[in-house]
């Protein structure tokens, strides 16, 4: 029987792994309750209202103290690509992040931008996304006038949202730059353009074939329902943003969010994972976590298996050899050392006998200063005999 805390369950068929539904309800109630008490207490030590809280509680809950974004942190055994991806990728939620009819959405779009402009304003478009619409811009005009470092971070603090036509999404690395591309509004695809079928098929366009600019204008972009259902699908789902990393966080939803709602996002970006963007799926993941933007991670799946393949653990026969030959080694070469030291050792003299050389040393240069005492003294004798002489004789 495995125990009530462990967080990795195994199946007999299908998938070998999943989430376990009941943890990550717990884990959901758990760090929204967090999150909502440290949010009152942030309310309560405040002194001051701002003007908004005051006039408009509306937007007050739509505000960064009330809406705390949720995080999904997943680790890999592995890394999950070779190279960052700089084009983010979709999963569909059941529970929207961008449903607040205050969001403010930046689209960016390819070459001419008044036709989409005119479809953002027509009738069929929906009221209700084309209000969330603040500004559209075409690419051309965007690199025009957003080159200062200051205007793109100006540019990046207006809006919530940033769409940009998939035609045109690589291109704007360089013209958007790091200010955009370190930050969470990484510019989200969207597909926009127009595109021929003929029996579910898709028609290649003929290059030799001339176009008028007014058509051209035209039927570069689809019409105003199709791109309003392509938004809105994007809208509705978490964008995945990949690094040659073992790790990666995904927003999944926020503190205004029940646990319910937030652990159905969880599952549904889980399994578009491990479905889609995580190489070898379930085996490559090591841990799943869900955390509050300044909150503790809490862990709602561990791995119990440290490696991908079967193969790459190595078997007990194997193992044990391994192990004995690295043992065989290390003993041939400690006894190496051993001869070495003795060698050494041999080679040193002992203790007693340095002693004596130093003892003999400093007896034979006593003997040598004596005698050269006793040289002067002698020396000394002889000329006070001659003096006496000398004197005598005189």
């Amino acid at each position: 029987m495995p125990s009530s805390t462990a967080l990795t369950t195994k199946l007999t068929s299908g998938s070998p792994y999943q989430l376990d539904n009941s943890q990550v309800a717990k884990a959901s109630s758990a760090l929204l309750r967090h999150i909502k008490s440290k949010q009152l207490e942030k309310e309560e030590s405040a002194t001051k209202k701002t003007l908004i809280g005051d006039n408009d509680e509306s937007d007050a809950e739509d505000g960064p103290l009330n809406n705390e974004a949720v995080w999904l942190v997943l680790t890999t055994k592995k890394h999950v690509v070779d190279k960052n991806r700089l084009k983010p990728g979709k999963i569909s939620i059941p529970h929207s992040l961008n449903a607040s009819p205050s969001l403010s959405v930046c689209l960016i779009t390819a070459d001419p931008q008044r036709a989409v402009k005119n479809i953002v304003t027509d009738p069929s478009f929906p009221q209700s996304l084309s209000s969330r619409i603040d500004k559209v811009i075409g690419f051309s005009k965007l690199k025009a006038r957003y080159q200062s470092f200051e205007s793109r971070r100006q540019l990046l603090a207006e809006h919530d949202v940033f769409l940009a036509d998939d035609r045109i999404i690589m291109r704007l690395v360089n013209t958007l730059g790091k200010i955009f591309y370190k930050s969470s509004k990484r510019p989200i695809p969207v597909r926009i353009a127009e595109i021929e079928k003929v029996d579910g098929k898709k028609v290649k366009k003929d290059p030799k074939k001339k176009t008028t600019k007014e058509e051209e204008t035209v039927s570069a972009f689809a019409s105003p329902l199709i791109v309003a259902k392509e938004i809105e699908k994007t809208l509705n789902c978490a964008a995945v943003q990949l690094a040659p990393a073992t790790t990666a966080a995904i927003r999944v939803g926020s503190s205004k969010f029940t646990a319910e709602q937030l652990a159905e996002n969880v599952d549904a970006v889980v399994k578009g994972l491990t479905d889609k963007f995580v190489t070898k799926g379930w085996r490559n993941i090591k841990a799943l976590h869900i955390k509050g933007a300044n909150t503790m991670a809490m862990p709602i799946w561990l791995a119990s298996e440290l490696w991908v393949e079967d193969a790459d653990v190595v078997e007990d026969a194997e193992e044990t050899k391994a192990i004995e030959g690295a043992n065989k080694k290390r003993k041939s070469t400690g006894d190496g050392e051993e001869k070495l030291l003795e060698g050494s050792k041999k080679t040193k003299k002992p203790k007693a006998a340095v002693d004596e050389e130093d003892a003999a040393r400093k007896e034979k240069l006593q003997q040598q200063k004596a005698k050269a005492l006793a040289d002067g003294d002698t020396a000394k004798s002889a000329t006070g005999a001659g003096k006496k002489k000398k004197k005598t004789t005189a």
